[in-house]
């Protein structure tokens, strides 16, 4: 399975005001691993920056001048997104730049005729409603290094969001770097507990609480239209830890 995690910087924030993609960086990811490929362009909008998104970003007008163009650029990042998984936070956000800008390319159409679009801010409000779900909101939760940024960038944004997302779909819960196998990509390091670690405490249910147990399974079977799992796995004379193995 081959993902590209994207982001990018812009003049402003309006396509309607003519504003235009500054800065696409691109990581991708294969089998759920970070490999060594990125793309990665600063480009010359062609026109003034607005003062908010200078504030975001600090890329000049006078630091673009000498960058290519979109159109200059545009068929490199087409063959690099092709086929992927394209992972973007905020995506109805970028999305709408790069539609714009392959639109003003002869022939290139729109982002979704190359590859399909995944929203990690989406997912992360659907897995943490009513919390912050910035990129940097979820750094912080998921305890993820974002000390570099200072400002945004887009390369950098979409290493950070890489390694986010990789947290947040429960993929890996530890990044290492290793060049074991000479491609450098992160893997997933194997903490084992020592064989003469002390046996875990059984605290077992009391009989008040048994009772409260039972009743709420009886609740339970009289609201359902199917009645309660727990005790058609008893009357089959299966284990509820059975049947999940």
């Amino acid at each position: 399975m081959r993902q590209v995690v994207l982001d990018t910087e812009t003049t402003g924030l309006e396509i309607e005001e003519g504003h235009r993609v500054l800065e696409l960086g691109c990581v991708e990811m294969v089998d759920r691993k970070i490999t060594r490929r990125h793309f990665h362009h600063y480009i010359n909008p062609q026109r003034e920056i607005d003062d908010g998104a200078l504030e975001v970003h600090g890329i000049t007008r006078d630091f673009l001048l000498d960058k290519p163009i979109f159109g200059d650029v545009c068929q490199q990042f087409v063959e690099f997104v092709k086929g992927a998984e394209l992972i973007i936070h905020n995506a109805t956000f970028d999305v709408r730049f790069l539609d714009a800008e392959l639109k003003q390319v002869s022939g290139f159409g729109q982002i979704s005729d190359y590859c399909t679009v995944v929203d990690s801010l989406e997912l992360a409000r659907q897995k943490h409603p009513g919390q912050k779900n910035s990129l940097d909101a979820l750094c912080k939760r998921y305890d993820v290094d974002n000390s570099q940024r200072q400002l945004h960038g887009a390369l950098l944004d979409a290493e950070i969001l890489a390694d986010v997302y990789l947290l947040l779909t429960g993929g890996q819960v530890s990044l290492t770097l290793s060049d074991n196998d000479g491609t450098g990509s992160l893997s997933t390091e194997i903490r084992r507990l020592p064989a003469d670690r002390p046996r875990l405490k059984v605290v077992h249910a009391t009989d008040d609480e048994l009772v409260r147990h039972r009743q709420k399974l009886s609740d339970i079977d009289e609201r359902s239209d199917q009645g309660c799992l727990w005790h058609r796995l008893e009357r089959s004379g299966q284990s509820i830890v059975e049947s999940a193995g």
